[in-house]
């Protein structure tokens, strides 16, 4: 979708949906992408006349700010809010700034509601993301879709509405986990992801944490639930699945690429885990072949 961001229709566009369901579940108010240049552009959570709606605003460029219960947050590239109507809030263009270019989705209903709230109680209401984050993947999928007149009924809006949401969810999640890593940890993790097509061997990997083999065993363990061979191998299996997919190399050199010493061991161990070999797997017409491997032998 990124890729097509240029196609997409500038502007903002109202869902109104009949169907009773979205009160109770999640629904889209509305969505759009926009670009404003002057200081008429002020919205106040307490005195605009929709109610019970939840407004998500990413900044793309330029300028913004919000203002939420006396505090003043300054929103950039990559900065968005979260808030809802009614409640203490003013969002506008500072007279600092030339321009704000966002994308916006505002949402409603119950669950939708629920969940909101418990986003915010757990991170506040701004939030930083990543262009190519799934929550803003989510709201250009969307804008693709109603700019081309392809949102074909409130149940299909519905699910991106909820589906929006729990990705804002698991965005979270994924920054919470990597800031819980001890340090030792993540310095383990970055150097596994960065070396694991070399032959490297646990005592590597525990030099790299800086801690004594007992101490970071353990607390990889409790960190990562896996041990740290369990974590690499699964790199190397996962790596070599997607080298799979070229034909041109053999067996014996994927093995090699992703770090193993030889194709027979390679072979014994990717079959562990997927109960085939890499050679059938290559070739089979009848096993569900997979992109990714989730979890730990």
């Amino acid at each position: 979708m990124l890729s097509n961001f240029h196609s997409l229709q500038q502007g903002t566009f109202g869902f109104r949906f009949k169907e009773s369901h979205q009160q109770r579940i999640a629904g889209i108010n509305s969505l759009g992408w926009e670009k404003q240049f002057d200081s008429s552009y002020d919205w106040n959570g307490l005195t605009r006349s929709e109610k019970d709606i939840i407004i998500f605003q990413y900044t793309l460029k330029g300028g913004g700010e919000i203002n939420i219960q006396n505090h003043i947050y300054q929103l950039e590239a990559g900065d968005a809010f979260f808030v809802k109507v009614p409640s203490e809030h003013r969002y506008y263009l500072p007279s600092d700034s030339t321009e704000w270019e966002f994308l916006h989705i505002t949402l409603f209903g119950k669950e939708a509601l629920r969940i909101y709230e418990d986003i915010v109680d757990e991170v506040g209401h701004i939030l930083k993301l990543d262009l190519y984050s799934m929550p803003i993947s989510i709201i250009l999928d969307v804008l693709g879709k109603v700019s081309k007149n392809k949102m074909n009924d409130a149940f299909e809006a519905s699910s991106f509405a909820y589906s929006f949401l729990m990705a804002i969810n698991r965005n979270i999640l994924n920054i919470k986990s990597d800031e819980e890593w001890p340090e030792p940890i993540s310095n383990a993790i970055v150097f596994i992801n960065n070396n694991f097509h070399a032959p490297i061997t646990l005592d590597d990997i525990v030099r790299a944490s800086g801690l004594s083999k007992y101490h970071f065993t353990r607390l990889f363990s409790k960190s990562i639930n896996s041990t740290p061979i369990q974590y690499l191998t699964n790199i190397r299996i996962n790596a070599s699945i997607d080298l799979l997919k070229n034909k041109n190399l053999t067996i014996d050199e994927i093995a090699v690429k992703v770090g193993f010493s030889n194709g027979n061991y390679f072979g014994k161990v990717f079959r562990s885990y997927l109960d085939i070999s890499p050679g059938e797997y290559r070739n089979t017409k009848s096993f569900n072949t997979v992109d990714h491997l989730i979890g730990y032998h």
